[in-house]
């Protein structure tokens, strides 16, 4: 398991000019599917749990709380609430076991036998999970001398463009370490302002789906 810490940016023409000469390395270009799911009632989302299936995979990101000896005044808090930081969890049967402590009313597992595709079904409709957004996504990745800091520049297939600085560590890793390497290497992008800037999700659901977007709000996890 891993903890992502990231701080998204208003990206445009400029942005790979900006990277060129700080001497930024580009890693390549991928285009991935995402598709997130939930239940009817939003259990995963309205506890900031974001279930996602990228290019066929699972993966789980769930919130990763401060530690008290992270929580700092000044310019060090400043930088941390810039960021977002989750675990991130790609083991199948950790992500159904963290999913089924969340949604408490599902059915008692089957001892069918069944093919992995038809497993999956089962466990989607156990848990009464749905697809609530889905979307393509072309990226644009570089590195820095800046160790362990990566540089993403999306454009989502429906209209929005982001950047994302990210820099990923094992569980119980240094988040303050972290923390300033992102500020340093916003401070090379030249990248100004004291708000979060919404991501993919934030953008989708605002466009797409207003009432999940207002119930997301109204619980502070957007």
């Amino acid at each position: 398991m891993s903890v992502e810490v990231e701080r998204k940016f208003v990206c445009n023409a400029d942005t790979l000019k900006t990277l060129e000469e700080i001497g930024a390395v580009c890693l390549g270009q991928r285009q991935f599917c995402d598709q997130y799911f939930d239940t009817p009632k939003f259990d995963l989302t309205l506890k900031d749990m974001w279930l996602r299936k990228r290019n066929g995979c699972w993966e789980l990101k769930c919130p990763t709380t401060a530690d008290k000896a992270e929580e700092t005044s000044g310019e060090q808090s400043k930088a941390a609430a810039m960021c977002s930081r989750y675990k991130e969890i790609t083991n199948l049967p950790e992500i159904q076991l963290r999913v089924k402590e969340v949604i408490k009313d599902v059915c008692e597992d089957s001892e069918t036998e069944t093919s992995p595709s038809q497993e999956e079904e089962s466990w989607m409709s156990r848990n009464n999970l749905v697809c609530f957004a889905e979307f393509t996504t072309v990226r644009r990745s570089f590195t820095l001398e800046e160790e362990g800091v990566q540089v993403d520049l999306d454009e989502a297939d429906f209209g929005f463009h982001v950047g994302e600085i990210e820099v990923l560590l094992p569980e119980g890793g240094d988040v303050q370490s972290a923390l300033k390497k992102i500020e340093r290497t916003a401070g090379k992008l030249g990248l100004t302002g004291d708000k979060r800037v919404e991501g993919k999700m934030h953008a989708y659901l605002r466009r797409n789906h207003p009432e999940h977007f207002a119930r997301l709000l109204s619980e502070h996890i957007l």
